[in-house]
């Protein structure tokens, strides 16, 4: 904390907050992972060990290469790195392989790809408004922000426990929130939609075979990646983006009735974010991790955007704790997500402390009824008979609280979406 002081008073405070949950990143190198790791160490041996043209039909593992061709490449990258930690790690028949080498690697790379997502959010706070800056430095809305985000508990107990990479790519979506709105509209297209179409774009095959490209020819598990197309609404609203946007994404054109019906149409003054909530939102409890994050760009302009911002994040953080469910971790998803909630709630309430509470006495009442389900599912159920003859009962409570929390907040947002007024299209805004 002395360490933190010295580096706020010198102006070095983002430097500071991004060391530290760096240096939490790599306490929890020891903890539980889950079959993710293996998910991805397979990955690695494939796109390391076989020709391109085999990487999507490769199935010695239950755990198939199924992410687009970006995230293939993204791997082969890796496991360049990862055979001079352990070569054995990339031999797709060593199945369940996770020697000490193997977990060093796997951990450290995603801490280390993560300085995408710590320069995203650098850049995302350059747009920050700074109209409600308070004297002290933990009441500016850039310093909230960057907590916000680069202490999400949702990304730490996910990617640095769980096991997984989003941290990297939630860094490409905010780049790209970032460049659109620091750049002229002129600029948009080029400068804002790159980091995100980058991803969805990029094919196995040879540049010159992407216009001939012929979905029939790989397997259907990576064939209708609807996960990527959830988010093209926002940058290219009311247009034909799955057939304009180059023959790539035309190949994908027979998604296109079925998509269209999942995407909410919002008026294009309502702006990008909305939009990627909205519709990310949709997959509920699954996909709410990219929602929180981005709205918590929203969190530090308004009341209300705080207040959906929170209930979203409660909600949503605690229906991540099935996830982590063997005994060591207990105490530390309950502190780490203690430890985020209670700076969240206190660091925007100060932010608006001149305007209405964040909460009204129902969703105070919901988000302290979580306080009781925890005790009842991790301290009281594993006492009582129904443990073995209704072991999924706790999780059953958990899904179905948190998504009443979740939908609840999707509800605020399209009221919000709907009723507020249009952003004024200048430049600044």
């Amino acid at each position: 904390m002395a360490a933190l002081g010295v580096a706020t008073s010198g102006g070095n405070w983002f430097s500071a907050l991004a060391l530290g949950v760096t240096l939490l990143k790599c306490l929890l190198i020891p903890t539980y992972h889950s079959t993710d790791f293996e998910v991805h160490r397979n990955w690695l041996a494939i796109t390391h060990s076989l020709p391109v043209s085999q990487w999507y039909y490769e199935e010695t593992s239950e755990w198939t290469l199924d992410y687009p061709p970006f995230f293939a490449w993204f791997e082969y990258a890796l496991s360049h790195v990862a055979k001079y930690f352990d070569q054995e790690m990339l031999n797709v028949q060593n199945l369940n392989y996770a020697s000490s080498k193997t977990l060093l690697f796997q951990r450290f790379s995603v801490i280390f790809t993560d300085i995408l997502f710590v320069y995203a959010v650098h850049e995302c706070c350059k747009c920050i408004d700074g109209k409600k800056s308070g004297k002290e430095l933990t009441e500016k809305p850039k310093f909230i922000l960057s907590v916000l985000l680069l202490w999400n508990f949702g990304l730490l107990i996910v990617d640095h426990i769980h096991f997984q990479y989003n941290g990297f790519l939630m860094g490409l979506m905010l780049l790209s929130i970032a460049r659109l709105f620091q750049t002229t509209p002129d600029e948009t297209v080029r400068e804002g939609t790159w980091p995100f179409m980058v991803p969805l774009t990029v094919s196995f095959a040879e540049p010159q075979d992407i216009i001939s490209f012929d979905p029939s020819k790989i397997p259907v598990r990576w064939v209708c990646p609807m996960e990527q197309f959830q988010l093209l609404p926002p940058y290219f609203p009311g247009t034909d983006c799955f057939s304009s946007f180059c023959p790539f994404i035309g190949s994908f054109s027979s998604l296109e009735p079925a998509a269209s019906s999942l995407f909410p149409t919002f008026p294009f003054q309502a702006g990008p974010l909305p939009c990627i909530l909205g519709s990310k939102l949709l997959g509920v409890v699954q996909c709410f991790g990219q929602s929180a994050v981005c709205h918590s760009l929203l969190s530090v302009g308004k009341a209300g955007d705080a207040s959906i911002f929170l209930i979203l994040t409660t909600t949503g953080h605690y229906s991540l704790f099935p996830l982590l469910f063997t005994a060591p971790e207990l105490p530390i998803k309950i502190l780490l997500m203690l430890l985020f909630t209670v700076y969240s709630i206190s660091s925007l309430k100060t932010l608006f402390r001149k305007e209405k509470p964040l909460f009204n006495w129902m969703e105070t009442f919901y988000l302290l009824g979580l306080g009781p389900l925890e005790v009842f599912c991790e301290f009281v159920f594993p006492f009582t008979s129904w443990k073995l003859k209704y072991s999924f009962l706790p999780l059953l409570l958990t899904s179905a609280y948190c998504a009443v929390g979740i939908t609840y907040a999707w509800f605020k947002l399209y009221v919000s979406v709907l009723t507020d007024p249009p952003v004024s299209k200048t430049k600044k805004q």
